[in-house]
Order: C-alpha cells, then sequence, then structure tokens
C-alpha cells in the first residue's frame, strides 16, 4: 500500500518560488491544452454569499502522465477584515494508473497563488510590448502583489500604480511594495488615473460590475484579467473586449460561462484566441506596439496539475 506524502504550506514555499522556472511549466500545460492534449472538466463552484465566499474544485490530466492533481481552492473576501487571508486550499495528487492518492498538499492556497502569478507573467510575456515599464494594478490583495512580482520577471518594471476599492489598502499596498521593491509605488483614487500611463493593467479583484472601461485604454496597452473566475463575475466593461485588436483567453467554454467572455456579444466572443496557441505560434499576438491586447485568465485545471506535479518532483529532486 502506497505512503500518501502529506506537505505543509511552509515546507512548499521553501520548495517552490515564483520563477521563470515555474512560469515555462505553466506555459507548457497552455500549450497542452490548446493543443488537445489535456482532459479537463468543467469547474465545480459554490458560492456562499453569507460570507462573501466560493469554493472551485479543479482537475485535469494530461494522457501519458502518471499523476493528475484536483484542487480545492477557496476565496473568502471579507477574510481580511478577520486577520485571514482571502485565498485558501489544498491539492491532492493522485496516482492515473490505480487512482491512489499520492500527495495532500496542505498549501493553504500557497500553490494557487504561485501558479496564477506564473500565468500572470506568462501573458504579459507574450502579449505586452518589449519595453513595456509603467504597470497599473487595479486591487491590493494578496494576488495583486503576486502579479507585480510575476511581471518583474518579464519585463523591466520601474512604475507601478494601484487602485483598490478600499484607498487605505492601495495606500497600505505602495507602502509596502515601494519598500520592498524599490520601484516608484502610487496608490491612485480612481481607476482613470491609475490606468492613465499604464503599458501593462491587471486587474485582480472580485469584482461583479466593470471596474475597466476602452476609453480608459492608452495605446499599445496589455491588460491581463485575472479575477472573473465563476458567474456573474467581471471587471472588464464589454467595449473593452470590443476594442481589443487581440482578445486571449486560457480556456474558451470556461471564459464564457465563469470569465469575462459571460458579458460578450458573440461576434466578440468569436474572435477570442486561446493563450495556449500565441504561446505555440499557431495564433498571432501583438502585432504593433499601438496595438491593444487583452487576456482573460479564469485559472484551468491544468495550470493545477502542472504545479503539483512540478513541486513534487523538486522535492524528489
Amino acid at each position: 500500500m502506497n505512503q500518501v506524502r502529506v506537505l505543509a504550506k511552509d515546507e512548499l514555499v521553501r520548495q517552490a518560488p515564483l520563477t521563470l522556472e515555474v512560469a515555462d511549466e505553466i506555459a507548457d500545460g497552455f500549450e497542452r491544452l490548446a493543443a488537445g492534449e489535456v482532459r479537463q472538466p468543467p469547474v465545480t463552484s459554490l458560492e456562499i454569499p453569507e460570507a462573501e465566499g466560493e469554493l472551485d474544485v479543479k482537475t485535469a490530466y494530461v494522457p501519458g502522465w502518471d499523476s493528475f492533481c484536483v484542487k480545492l481552492s477557496t476565496g473568502f473576501f471579507r477574510n481580511p477584515e478577520l486577520g485571514l487571508p482571502s485565498a485558501s486550499g489544498l491539492m491532492v495528487v493522485l496516482s492515473a494508473e490505480t487512482g491512489r492518492p499520492l500527495a495532500v498538499l496542505l498549501d493553504d492556497g500557497y500553490l494557487t497563488e504561485l501558479r496564477t502569478a506564473a500565468a500572470g507573467a506568462v501573458a504579459a510575456d507574450a502579449l505586452a510590448r518589449p519595453d513595456a515599464r509603467h504597470v497599473a494594478i487595479l486591487g491590493a490583495g494578496a494576488q495583486a502583489r503576486w502579479q507585480l512580482d510575476a511581471l518583474r520577471l518579464v519585463r523591466n518594471v520601474t512604475h507601478v500604480d494601484v487602485w483598490a476599492r478600499r484607498p487605505a489598502a492601495a495606500k497600505a499596498f505602495a507602502r509596502a511594495a515601494r519598500k520592498e521593491t524599490g520601484l516608484i509605488v502610487t496608490p491612485s483614487t480612481s481607476v482613470a488615473d491609475a490606468v492613465a500611463d499604464a503599458d501593462v493593467v491587471v486587474t485582480a479583484t472580485p469584482a461583479r460590475e466593470p471596474l475597466l472601461y476602452a476609453d480608459m485604454l492608452p495605446p499599445g496597452v496589455h491588460v491581463t484579467a485575472m479575477g472573473a473566475d465563476a458567474a456573474g463575475k467581471r471587471e472588464l466593461a464589454a467595449d473593452v473586449l470590443r476594442a481589443a485588436d487581440v482578445l486571449v483567453v486560457d480556456a474558451l467554454a470556461q471564459s464564457r460561462t465563469l470569465g469575462e467572455l459571460q458579458h460578450a456579444d458573440d461576434a466578440t466572443a468569436a474572435r477570442a484566441i486561446l493563450l495556449g496557441d500565441v504561446l505555440a505560434g499557431e495564433a498571432p499576438g501583438r502585432r504593433t506596439d499601438a496595438d491593444v491586447t487583452v487576456c482573460d485568465l479564469t485559472g484551468t485545471g491544468v495550470q493545477d496539475t502542472v504545479v503539483a506535479r512540478w513541486v513534487l518532483a523538486r522535492l524528489e529532486g
């Protein structure tokens, strides 16, 4: 009988930092997904509105791989008021030959934050201008900071503007990021002000009403939308999707049901292409420095299987 490995968050944090290595692994997962090499069922979601909470269950299997992952991820967005992080969860790695559990990763949401950040780096590297320096971040939670760190892996970021629903949160984010990165980080009082000079905009909020509109977008900007991952959630106005010269998603069906495409008209949704196809050269990405590019990342099961297998391989050595 196999011994199930149980790993706590501290060990996973030590062994699995945010690096270009994990971004490359996530990019490979996107390419496999786009190529039809992944068996990935729809996300199972449960909302707990009384606590402003949600649970997602995601999984995926790549034929030929000896294991796969099932991930339970929670987001309880009142938790910061209780002194707790918004995100939590765990991953279970199972044998693809017997179905027996191989490992339980008690990561408390860490690996989800990691793979989501890595996906942001992959999207920005594929679609943002090479000279992008000025970043706008909408949201001031944990993933907002992860996204800044991820962008710094792929672009020479010098300036950051941050906006949040709570001005105090934006100010706290700016203070901490300035201290820890040495960058010029400024809290903004409005979304329009935050994005006015941006080369890259990242939206990382639990919003259910649009935050970003087309008339706010500078020429040549890249937008990565992270927050819409459940029915009814949205951060981008429909005119942002229409205005995009290149509209990219991680998974078409998932974006139509859970992501930004659920709010798009049929003609706009029909223009969406897969990030994996852009990475593989099967679909064109940015063509000119003036293009507006938009990528909707809903979070896919293959990302979880990829990151779980990656961290176990590092632990095994």
